[in-house]
């Protein structure tokens, strides 16, 4: 067992792996990071499936199988990915029991295509989580305008969320609004609000790179100075308004009906500046009631050697919101910041999905010509 992950694990931060794939699945690897390393859930996106379908054959069996009933590849995508989540689902039944329902939670994206589209979202959402069918999925629905209504749509059917890019404090206030609409609905809908669960993924090292990025073009030293704090300041200031929320009369009616606080995720967590620790977004967001979605690499590195020194975010509201003024001073636009990186964001995913999409219509097409799946390349084979 890590000490530090421990630790950290201790200090009331869930520690969730952002990775899946069936080679983890089927190796034990993943049990062993629960075992040893305090893992206590997982995220998936479009990317990382897309990775995991490209550079495995564990996919092989299932492939051919689908190929031989000439599944379309939007329906195979389905299927592969509800299965590698079900069977992490099942992995984590465990952690779910022993945390009520708070942890052993695995995620799956509804596809970004649908990220400005309300009523596709929602039927989809729904669509997932009968197909996943286990009480420890949480359907990724992202923190677009449209996707508001959405969340609370999903909620209110009882469906467990974790909201998705979400980049400012407006839209994380939105998204907390959307949360709290949505178990008001479950509660008219006679759900049962206590086995519904929700996290809010707040992204924290693209903030840095993009908005570096603009102290950089502004080039004075009071602009560099800042550089490295915009996320960090974004994580505390969006864990003061959780704080505010969940404290209102609003919440104390649904929570004496059985609700559960929407925790805060801290989302792309890996440093890409190599001017920062590589822990930095782990260490310096450390607080109870909280959720840390890590690449392996970030995980192993904090195991190693991150630093861990107790409550880093709660009193520290007031310092994040001088360094949100210092940052407007010297010239940069946090409204077009938060802009920008919500598009970035499903624009990435769209690409990473239409790479899937690509990935496995190969692999199908190739299981059909009696080829091991996945093998053509770009290259003319000269065999064919």
């Amino acid at each position: 067992m890590s000490d530090r992950l421990k630790g950290l694990a201790d200090e009331g931060v869930s520690i969730w792996l952002d990775d899946l794939s069936r080679e983890r699945l089927n190796t034990g690897n993943l049990e062993g990071l629960i075992k040893n390393s305090s893992v206590s859930g997982v995220t998936t996106n479009p990317t990382i499936f897309a990775s995991a379908l490209s550079n495995g054959a564990a996919y092989n069996d299932q492939v051919r199988e689908l190929a031989a009933r000439d599944t379309a590849v939007a329906d195979a995508i389905k299927a592969l990915t509800s299965d590698d989540v079900r069977h992490a689902c099942d992995l984590f039944k465990g952690v779910y029991e022993a945390t009520n329902g708070v942890d052993g939670r695995v995620s799956i994206e509804v596809e970004p295509g649908l990220a400005m589209d309300t009523e596709g979202t929602t039927a989809q959402a729904s669509d997932l989580w009968k197909i996943v069918d286990r009480p420890n999925v949480l359907i990724k629905i992202p923190a677009t305008k449209p996707g508001l209504p959405a969340i609370t749509s999903a909620i209110g059917e009882g469906i467990s969320v974790n909201v998705t890019l979400i980049f400012s404090l407006e839209r994380y206030r939105a998204v907390m609004d959307a949360y709290l609409t949505g178990l008001e609905q479950a509660a008219a809908n006679g759900h049962d609000l206590s086995r519904i669960q929700s996290v809010a993924s707040f992204f924290i090292s693209r903030v840095d790179s993009e908005v570096d990025k603009r102290l950089d073009a502004i080039g004075s030293d009071e602009a560099k100075a800042l550089k490295g704090k915009a996320a960090i300041a974004n994580g505390r200031l969006a864990y003061a308004a959780y704080e505010e929320v969940f404290a209102s009369e609003r919440f104390a009616a649904l929570q004496e009906k059985g609700a559960n606080r929407q925790r805060p995720l801290w989302a792309s967590t890996g440093v890409k500046s190599p001017d920062l620790p590589d822990t930095v977004y782990v260490s310096e967001l450390v607080v109870a009631n909280t959720v840390n979605t890590m690449p392996e690499k970030t995980m192993q590195a904090f195991a190693d050697h991150g630093e861990l020194t107790g409550d880093r975010v709660s009193g520290t509201e007031e310092e994040a919101s001088e360094t949100f003024a210092q940052l407007e001073a010297v010239g940069v636009d946090l409204d077009d910041v938060w802009d920008v990186l919500e598009k970035e964001g499903v624009d990435k995913f769209d690409k990473s999905w239409a790479e899937l999409v690509e990935t496995v219509q190969t692999a199908l097409d190739d299981a059909k010509k009696g080829k091991t799946p996945g093998e053509s390349t770009d290259v003319d084979d000269p065999n064919s």
